[in-house]
Parts: structure tokens; sequence; C-alpha cells
């Protein structure tokens, strides 16, 4: 048996076509059938039901289960043997919120690639609530998100601290209010962050907790539509400080101060604690903690 057969019987299982799979794999059709008959010989069973379209047997498909193992694991030490050359290389998938990709991330990333060119980035966009989720299954190799959990299988370090504030447009009767309280949000239209999402649950854990019933007019799912909402005066919201600098800079919203809410958040990069961490997801996590909070929560 070797690597090429197993390769062969897993694009079969594709295309449940011998042509179609010597097509992709550069074989002629006797080559293939050759390689599948070598395969069956060897464990004295029959893999490929070859009537059309072709199939896997039962016992094919229980062949290619170990056979998609085996080639993860070649992956795997080829990945292993490529860390030895000391040269990072390779492809890093990134979870993060919305929020940090636009706001965190490129400041990040510029730096990065222009040191490390051959490493590729992929940018997956969801709640923080799902950075855990999907990084425990290895869905994301590395999640940049808000530290909600203690979870034995991910290992967190923290890179700088955020703090939710009230915002409103300039317009907004609470930007010329002396000293508006807690309570008096509960007759003021909020706009809100999908309930799966740190800030919504941290917002509505803070008006449980105070008896406020607030009076929500719109629930959306990322902090930049959020900012649309409240610039344009439909309503007010509790947002990330961090999402809303370049706005506060320029005029466009004002954060109005409310005692409750002087709670600090830690931003985190997450990842999976039992994963072999290759040459690129090294470099890009020391980078990222030997990075000064100043990096992260500056105004520029």
């Amino acid at each position: 048996m070797n690597i090429s057969q197993l390769e062969t019987l897993i694009t079969i299982s594709k295309t449940k076509s011998f042509r179609k799979a010597g097509e992709l794999l550069n074989l002629t059709q006797p080559a293939v059938s050759a390689q599948i008959k070598s395969l069956e010989d060897e464990f004295k069973s029959v893999l490929v039901d070859r009537n059309q379209p072709v199939t896997l047997t039962d016992r094919g498909q229980v062949f290619l289960e170990k056979a998609e193992q085996i080639l993860d694991i070649v992956e795997e030490l080829k990945q292993k043997l490529s860390d030895m050359e000391h040269t990072p290389q390779g492809h890093i998938v990134l979870g993060t919120t919305t929020s940090i990709a636009i706001q965190i991330l490129p400041r990040i990333l510029s730096y990065f690639q222009d040191q490390f060119p051959m490493i590729k980035t992929t940018i997956q966009s969801m709640p923080s609530s799902l950075i855990y989720q999907n990084v425990e299954q290895g869905l994301v190799d590395i999640g940049i998100g808000y530290l909600i959990e203690n979870n034995p299988h991910v290992l967190s370090s923290v890179l700088y601290y955020d703090t939710f504030e009230l915002a409103v447009s300039p317009l907004h009767p609470l930007a010329s209010m002396p000293a508006p309280t807690l309570d008096t949000l509960k007759d003021v239209p909020l706009i809100m962050l999908s309930p799966d999402t740190v800030g919504r649950m941290f917002v509505d854990n803070l008006f449980k907790r105070h008896g406020i019933e607030p009076h929500i007019v719109m629930e959306l799912s990322s902090s930049e539509e959020v900012k649309r909402m409240i610039e344009i005066n439909l309503g007010a919201a509790i947002i990330s400080k961090q999402s809303i600098l370049r706005e506060l800079r320029q005029g466009g919203l004002k954060t109005i101060p409310i005692p409750e809410l002087e709670v600090t958040h830690p931003v985190g990069v997450i990842y999976k604690s039992s994963r072999y961490i290759n040459s690129a997801m090294q470099q890009f996590l020391g980078d990222l903690k030997g990075m000064p909070e100043t990096h992260f929560i500056s105004s520029e």
C-alpha cells in the first residue's frame, strides 16, 4: 500500500468515476484501475463497486475513513518537517468579531504580512460567544475576542481591556442631559446588538440586576450597523468604546458617562491547548502577545 493508492481511492469516492479520477490525478484510467486492484488484492476485499456511477462498497467506506486519517497524519508530518526549516510559513484562519476585524486587525496584519509574506491569513467574523466553540472544534486556528469562558481545552491571553459605553448622536436628548443615570435608560429607545454578543449579554444582565425593562427598538448583528443607526439619531446604544473611537474623534457620536457601565472587559487571543502549533501560528501568537496594549487601544 502507498499514499498514491489512498489518494486514488479518495478521489474515486468523490468523482464516482475512474476516468475523472485519472484526469484529476494525472493518471491513465488503466493506472487508476491497477492501483485500486492492488489495494483490493492486498486487503482481500472488494472496495469499489464498478457499476456506473462508481461507488464504494461497505468495506470501501470503512477503508475510506481510515485513508483520510492517514493522509491527514502525513500532511501534519509534512508541516512539522517544514517547520524545521525555521521559516514561518503556512495558513492561519482567524476567528474574530466584526468590530475587531475592522478596528484592530488591519494594524496587526499589515505589520505581520510585511514581516512574514509566506504566511497567509483568512479572517472569519463571528460573535465572541462562538469563537471558543470554533477554536475548540478546530474550525479556526486562532480566535481574538472577549475572554468570557474558562475552558480547559482552550488557552487564552489578554491583549487589552475594553469598556462598553452609552453612545448617542450629538443631537440626541441625552447628549445635553446633565447627569443621566442607568434608570433614565428605561424610557430611551435603545438599539441593541444581537443576543449572542458579549456586549448584549453584559447589558441584559446589567438591566436585569437593576430591575429595568429596556425599550428596545432595533436589534443588529454588528457594531458597525449599530454605529450607523446611532449616527442618524434613531436611538441610543451601549457599544464597545474601541469600536467608536473614530466617530468620537470626528464628532459623529458622543458618549454619556453611566457609572454602572464602568466595567473593563478583557479582549484576548484564544487557541486550542492540544493543537499542534505550527511555525506560522507560533510567530503570530508570539507577535500578538509581545505587542503593548497601546497598540490595540490607540485612537489612530
